[in-house]
Parts: C-alpha cells; structure tokens; sequence
C-alpha cells in the first residue's frame, strides 16, 4: 500500500484501468487509526488484484473537495476511472472484503 504524494500522481492513477481502492484519511483522526490495520491487511490480502492507496486529506484538501469526502476516513472503489462504491467510517473487514470482491468482478 502506497500513499499518494500528488494530486498528479492520483489523476494518473485514475487513468489506469485496474481496480483501485483509495483510503481517505488523516494521521489526527482516531477512527482512521482504527481502521488502518485492516486496510493494511486487505492491501496485503489483495495485492495484484487491487491497487489500495491512501490520501492526506490534510495535505490534499483540493483532493477532497474533488471527490466530496465530508467525513474520514472514506474509502473509494473505483474501475475504470468510476467511483462504483464508498465506505464512509470504520467498517468491518467482511464488508470492505465484500465490496473488493464485487469491484474485481466488475
């Protein structure tokens, strides 16, 4: 699991035609240290079937706003450059393990 370092290098990733899952947190927000070990978990568990990243939302408030992350930690699954779900709090791993399977199946 890599953390986004640019707003470039998240539009770039967007372009790509993989399964993609983007964590949306912040270092000072204690649910988003609450799910962390999961997500870390599931990058590990999923790795070559989806490409899990994370994103600072304190360092990338534009990113935010673009993709109307109100609460964190959020997470995006996208394909094909589409938002096809979104988790919005802390979420049991056999709900995020849900939605992974159903995204690489799309």
């Amino acid at each position: 699991m890599r953390t986004i370092k640019s707003a470039r290098e998240l539009e770039n990733l967007m372009k790509e035609d993989k399964a993609i899952m983007l964590d949306f947190y912040a270092e000072t927000c204690p649910p988003c240290r609450v799910l962390m070990p999961t997500v870390e978990k599931l990058a590990d568990e999923y790795e070559g079937r989806v490409n899990i990243q994370k994103v600072d939302v304190h360092q990338f408030p534009g990113l935010r706003t673009k993709y109307g992350i109100g609460s964190i930690p959020t997470l995006l699954f996208i394909k094909e450059s589409e938002i096809v779900d979104k988790s919005v709090g802390v979420v049991a791993e056999a709900q995020l393990k849900e939605k992974l399977d159903r995204l690489i199946q799309a």
